[in-house]
């Protein structure tokens, strides 16, 4: 994780104490969270568990949970441990802490085993600070790939290592056709790519535009709409490609942009610390048909199908 202030964690603990994040894979792959490794701690007991949701306030698992289990938690007065684990790409050893709880309901999850059920969890404190960076992270970004979804981030040597690119290489499938084309641009909802081969009679056409896999980022494929195609410098054989995505972008791409945009704004705060030359820029975006209404199962903020991910 990033170095994070005191003041941000506040802020983050004001804004999204109570909204829930649902742990489909999608999440569970952009927090990191070792899901072999959680578990409740119930006296000397490892239950293991699957995390369904969890807010700052509150979470709920699904777990088995048997007569001796509810015995035990009879004798604490409900009380019990929830164990977080996650892999962070900074660290090489996992993170692990406990967040102090107690039990407020239990719902049968499976009709073939009566055991299995959703337990939900109330926190006794504020979790460690850890979680409170991970969710908010996570929900700020969700948030912000609404409300500055138009920002575009100019692709340049400094943005490129922010990011942790390779190199400004992807590929562009169009018509089940793989095109390497050159990233120029990105945003929370849409990128601007350099390409060959391409005409106005590919406007409007269904693409995928994946962006390979860096120190930092993990390969991505996103779905899109091409809106704009333009000539580049009076050049037959390449065209800047306008690319509106048509899905929800995954967590771990709004992370990358989220943490981009949060960076620039700090240094824009900085007026005794001006950007050095040649540092990515972010440029309001070219005016573009809003996509229809789309979301991720699972996305922060909406309750999702569950851990298996919808």
């Amino acid at each position: 994780m990033s170095i994070i202030t005191g003041q941000q964690l506040a802020r983050y603990f004001e804004q999204y104490a109570s909204i829930e994040v649902t742990f489909n894979k999608q999440v569970i792959t952009a927090t990191g969270l070792v899901t072999r490794n959680v578990y409740l701690k119930i006296q000397d007991r490892q239950v293991p568990c699957v995390v369904f949701s969890s807010s700052m306030a509150a979470a709920k698992v699904v777990a088995g949970v048997k007569s001796p289990i509810f015995a035990a938690l009879k004798q604490t007065g409900n009380r019990l441990t929830l164990r977080w684990c996650f892999k962070r790409p900074e660290k090489v050893e996992p993170i692990t802490f406990f967040v102090t709880c107690h039990t407020t309901g239990f719902t049968p999850y499976s009709v073939q085993d009566p055991d299995v059920q959703m337990i939900t969890l109330e926190y006794a404190q504020r979790p460690p600070d850890d979680l409170i960076q991970i969710l908010g992270t996570l929900l700020e970004a969700n948030c912000n790939s609404k409300r500055r979804k138009e920002e575009r981030i100019v692709i340049t040597p400094e943005s490129m290592k922010k990011f942790g690119l390779e190199s400004r290489d992807a590929l562009l499938f169009v018509d089940g056709t793989a095109r390497r084309c050159v990233l120029r641009d990105v945003s929370f909802g849409g990128a601007k790519v350099l390409a060959p081969g391409l005409a106005e009679s590919d406007l409007e056409k269904q693409v995928s535009l994946k962006i390979a896999k860096g120190e930092q980022a993990m390969e991505m494929t996103l779905p899109g709409v091409i809106k704009r195609i333009e000539e580049v410098g009076g050049r037959k054989d390449i065209v800047a490609v306008s690319i509106q995505y048509s899905a929800d972008p995954p967590m771990t791409y709004k992370l990358l942009i989220n943490s981009f945009l949060t960076s620039m704004r700090k240094v824009c705060r900085e007026p005794e610390k001006p950007p050095a030359p040649g540092d990515a820029i972010t440029k309001p975006a070219e005016p573009a048909a809003p996509p229809p209404p789309a979301a991720a199962d699972g996305a922060p903020g909406e309750k999702g199908p569950g851990p298996r991910d919808g």
